[in-house]
């Protein structure tokens, strides 16, 4: 059983740079204008705007220049106590004249973000394999006043996804990634499988790999494709595509134990562009 559960999204988080280098912690403090008018939560992207920082929205456009990184929280003198304040978010209409934003701004960071069906949406759905080295779209949605995270993830496609988008996976998180089995097969884009169907459900983008007859998992290049995922009991699994597997494999076997993987987190890493730092 993996651990942590993902059940919600919860921001792009550092976790290292390209190349292997090490993510120091390292910040940028960058002032928030007095009373701005929208939270900022930690793990949203944000800009400069007049020369203060600003939320910033990056979903489906490859336009460049759109953020300047991540916040990672803020400090200001409390307007009520008077005291320094140190802050997981930024609470909208702060009457301080001293906020300071914390960025992660450099733009060879590589992130760690959720899976979610939809573009502002809570629910988590799954990577897999077939998209790592491809584009995603981002999701957008406000943070949580509760926890001071945001509430920004990554779309799982139901079909390879377009060239044309933000955010290039760059691996699969296996410490969250959780594995279901059935027997069944596959024909062209439709897997079915025998007796009871799946023993649990599986989310939109889950992996799709076949056990062979030495016990290796065979990856078929295919995922989930159903927006909405399927439920305990189902025994016909749209997938994205034909299994391709070397030796002109392209189906799963009859009587086969087919394994679906979800795995609700990913790496990913800002295109080329899309941070100011990489735009003139």
């Amino acid at each position: 059983m993996a651990y942590p559960t993902i059940s919600a999204p919860y921001g792009f988080k550092p976790l290292n740079l390209i190349g292997g280098q090490v993510f120091a912690g390292s910040t940028r403090e960058y002032s928030i204008q007095y009373n701005f008018a929208t939270s900022i939560f930690y793990g949203d992207f944000v800009t400069v705007t007049n020369g203060t920082v600003t939320r910033a929205s990056i979903t489906n456009s490859t336009s460049g220049k759109q953020t300047i990184g991540v916040f990672l929280g803020c400090s200001f003198t409390n307007p009520l106590t008077k005291q320094k304040t140190f802050s997981q978010y930024y609470p909208a209409n702060t009457a301080a004249g001293d906020i300071e934003a914390f960025v992660c701004e450099d733009p060879d960071t590589v992130f760690k973000a959720a899976m979610v069906n939809s573009s502002g949406s809570t629910v988590i759905a799954s990577a897999s394999q077939a998209i790592v080295g491809l584009n995603l779209a981002g999701s957008n949605l406000t943070g949580s006043t509760l926890t001071g995270d945001s509430g920004n993830g990554l779309v799982a496609p139901t079909a390879t996804p377009s060239t044309a988008l933000p955010f290039r996976v760059l691996a699969l998180v296996p410490d969250t990634a959780i594995a279901t089995s059935a027997v069944g097969s596959s024909s062209s884009t439709t897997i079915t499988l025998t007796g009871a169907g799946l023993t649990t459900a599986i989310p939109q983008g889950a992996d799709v790999g076949y056990l062979d007859a030495n016990g290796q998992l065979i990856q078929t290049g295919a995922f989930v494709a159903n927006s909405t995922g399927y439920a305990a009991g189902t025994t016909s699994i749209a997938i994205d595509k034909a299994v391709a597997v070397p030796g002109s494999i392209t189906a799963i076997p009859s009587s086969s134990t087919i394994v679906f993987t979800s795995y609700p987190e990913v790496l990913v890493k800002i295109n080329f562009g899309i941070h100011n730092y990489y735009a003139a």
